[in-house]
Protein backbone atom coordinates (compact mmCIF):
# COMPACT_ATOMS: atom_id res chain seq x y z
CA UNK A 1 0.00 0.00 0.00
CA UNK A 2 0.90 3.43 -0.66
CA UNK A 3 1.00 5.63 2.35
CA UNK A 4 1.10 9.29 2.87
CA UNK A 5 0.34 11.61 5.91
CA UNK A 6 -1.18 14.83 5.80
CA UNK A 7 -2.38 17.55 8.67
CA UNK A 8 -5.82 18.56 8.73
CA UNK A 9 -5.30 21.83 10.84
CA UNK A 10 -9.24 22.21 11.68
CA UNK A 11 -12.40 20.61 11.13
CA UNK A 12 -12.83 22.54 8.06
CA UNK A 13 -9.73 20.86 6.62
CA UNK A 14 -10.74 18.10 7.21
CA UNK A 15 -14.28 18.60 5.54
CA UNK A 16 -12.50 20.02 2.38
CA UNK A 17 -10.72 16.67 2.11
CA UNK A 18 -13.95 14.46 2.54
CA UNK A 19 -15.71 16.55 -0.10
CA UNK A 20 -12.67 16.05 -2.41
CA UNK A 21 -12.90 12.20 -1.77
CA UNK A 22 -16.34 12.43 -2.37
CA UNK A 23 -16.00 13.05 -6.02
CA UNK A 24 -13.43 9.71 -6.14
CA UNK A 25 -15.67 7.51 -5.24
CA UNK A 26 -16.68 4.59 -7.08
CA UNK A 27 -18.93 1.62 -6.77
CA UNK A 28 -17.19 -1.22 -4.96
CA UNK A 29 -14.90 1.08 -3.22
CA UNK A 30 -14.27 0.92 0.28
CA UNK A 31 -12.99 3.40 2.98
CA UNK A 32 -11.37 2.50 6.05
CA UNK A 33 -12.04 5.18 8.84
CA UNK A 34 -9.22 3.95 11.76
CA UNK A 35 -8.48 6.19 15.17
CA UNK A 36 -9.53 6.66 18.72
CA UNK A 37 -12.58 8.16 20.08
CA UNK A 38 -12.87 11.86 19.08
CA UNK A 39 -10.60 11.84 15.91
CA UNK A 40 -13.17 12.88 12.82
CA UNK A 41 -13.88 9.95 11.63
CA UNK A 42 -18.21 10.29 11.88
CA UNK A 43 -17.26 14.24 10.62
CA UNK A 44 -15.20 12.92 7.83
CA UNK A 45 -17.85 10.98 6.93
CA UNK A 46 -20.70 13.10 7.35
CA UNK A 47 -18.94 15.64 5.33
CA UNK A 48 -18.70 13.15 2.52
CA UNK A 49 -22.28 11.81 2.48
CA UNK A 50 -23.16 15.29 2.32
CA UNK A 51 -21.20 16.52 -0.26
CA UNK A 52 -22.22 13.32 -2.47
CA UNK A 53 -26.11 14.11 -1.09
CA UNK A 54 -25.58 17.94 -2.49
CA UNK A 55 -27.39 18.99 0.30
CA UNK A 56 -27.03 19.15 4.63
CA UNK A 57 -29.02 16.14 4.82
CA UNK A 58 -29.29 14.84 7.97
CA UNK A 59 -26.20 12.18 8.67
CA UNK A 60 -26.43 10.26 11.55
CA UNK A 61 -23.50 8.37 13.51
CA UNK A 62 -24.24 4.24 12.69
CA UNK A 63 -22.89 3.49 15.81
CA UNK A 64 -26.11 2.42 17.57
CA UNK A 65 -27.85 1.00 14.35
CA UNK A 66 -24.20 -0.18 13.19
CA UNK A 67 -25.50 0.56 8.78
CA UNK A 68 -26.39 3.27 7.40
CA UNK A 69 -27.80 3.25 3.75
CA UNK A 70 -27.74 6.87 1.57
CA UNK A 71 -29.39 6.64 -1.95
CA UNK A 72 -26.59 9.88 -3.10
CA UNK A 73 -27.22 10.68 -6.61
CA UNK A 74 -25.05 8.70 -8.57
CA UNK A 75 -23.98 6.44 -5.71
CA UNK A 76 -25.38 4.58 -3.40
CA UNK A 77 -22.98 5.39 -0.04
CA UNK A 78 -23.00 2.68 2.81
CA UNK A 79 -21.55 4.05 6.23
CA UNK A 80 -21.13 1.07 8.80
CA UNK A 81 -19.59 1.64 12.38
CA UNK A 82 -18.14 -1.76 13.47
CA UNK A 83 -17.43 -0.48 17.30
CA UNK A 84 -20.26 -2.98 18.87
CA UNK A 85 -19.23 -5.93 16.90
CA UNK A 86 -18.36 -8.95 19.40
CA UNK A 87 -16.34 -11.28 16.74
CA UNK A 88 -15.14 -10.81 13.04
CA UNK A 89 -17.33 -12.87 12.12
CA UNK A 90 -20.41 -10.64 12.65
CA UNK A 91 -19.72 -8.42 9.84
CA UNK A 92 -21.04 -10.98 7.37
CA UNK A 93 -24.40 -10.21 9.02
CA UNK A 94 -24.18 -6.62 7.88
CA UNK A 95 -24.68 -7.25 4.34
CA UNK A 96 -20.92 -5.28 3.17
CA UNK A 97 -20.28 -7.09 0.15
CA UNK A 98 -23.90 -6.59 -1.26
CA UNK A 99 -23.57 -3.00 -1.13
CA UNK A 100 -20.01 -2.78 -2.37
CA UNK A 101 -21.67 -4.22 -5.31
CA UNK A 102 -24.49 -1.77 -4.96
CA UNK A 103 -22.37 1.45 -4.23
CA UNK A 104 -19.23 2.40 -1.88
CA UNK A 105 -18.57 1.50 1.97
CA UNK A 106 -17.59 3.74 4.40
CA UNK A 107 -16.22 1.65 7.71
CA UNK A 108 -15.42 2.98 11.31
CA UNK A 109 -13.34 0.62 13.67
CA UNK A 110 -12.85 -1.74 10.56
CA UNK A 111 -9.91 -3.18 12.79
CA UNK A 112 -13.20 -5.29 14.36
CA UNK A 113 -13.61 -7.18 11.25
CA UNK A 114 -10.13 -8.80 11.01
CA UNK A 115 -9.79 -10.01 7.78
CA UNK A 116 -13.44 -10.04 7.20
CA UNK A 117 -13.27 -6.83 4.45
CA UNK A 118 -11.63 -6.80 1.51
CA UNK A 119 -8.01 -5.93 1.27
CA UNK A 120 -7.91 -3.36 -1.85
CA UNK A 121 -9.42 -0.14 0.36
CA UNK A 122 -8.40 3.55 1.18
CA UNK A 123 -7.41 3.35 4.83
CA UNK A 124 -7.72 6.72 6.61
CA UNK A 125 -5.92 6.52 10.12
CA UNK A 126 -7.41 9.70 12.30
CA UNK A 127 -5.37 10.81 15.01
CA UNK A 128 -4.72 14.11 17.76
CA UNK A 129 -2.31 16.21 15.77
CA UNK A 130 0.33 17.13 19.00
CA UNK A 131 0.91 20.25 19.57
CA UNK A 132 -1.62 21.51 16.74
CA UNK A 133 -5.17 22.57 18.60
CA UNK A 134 -8.32 20.94 19.45
CA UNK A 135 -9.16 20.55 15.74
CA UNK A 136 -5.81 19.70 14.79
CA UNK A 137 -5.32 16.38 12.92
CA UNK A 138 -2.53 14.03 11.44
CA UNK A 139 -4.05 11.87 9.11
CA UNK A 140 -2.13 8.68 7.25
CA UNK A 141 -3.19 7.51 3.65
CA UNK A 142 -2.55 4.27 2.79
CA UNK A 143 -4.13 3.17 -0.55
CA UNK A 144 -4.55 0.37 -1.98
CA UNK A 145 -3.94 -1.06 -5.77
CA UNK A 146 -7.80 0.21 -6.77
CA UNK A 147 -7.04 3.45 -4.95
CA UNK A 148 -3.68 4.51 -6.44
CA UNK A 149 -4.50 6.37 -9.93
CA UNK A 150 -6.63 8.69 -7.67
CA UNK A 151 -4.44 8.88 -5.13
CA UNK A 152 -1.85 11.36 -6.29
CA UNK A 153 -4.80 13.76 -7.65
CA UNK A 154 -6.21 13.85 -4.21
CA UNK A 155 -3.46 14.42 -2.34
CA UNK A 156 -1.60 17.34 -4.65
CA UNK A 157 -5.24 19.15 -4.12
CA UNK A 158 -4.98 18.59 -0.85
CA UNK A 159 -1.33 20.27 -0.52
CA UNK A 160 0.49 17.40 -0.70
CA UNK A 161 2.82 17.44 -3.71
CA UNK A 162 4.68 14.17 -3.29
Amino acid sequence: MTARRLELPDLEATRTLARRLAGCLRRGDLVALEGDLGTGKTAFARALIRSRAGSDIEVPSPSFTLVQRYELPGLTVTHADLYRLGAPEEVAELDLEEALEEGAVLVEWPERAGPMLPADRLRLRFSFAPGGGEEARELVIEAGASWRERLPELLVEAGDGR
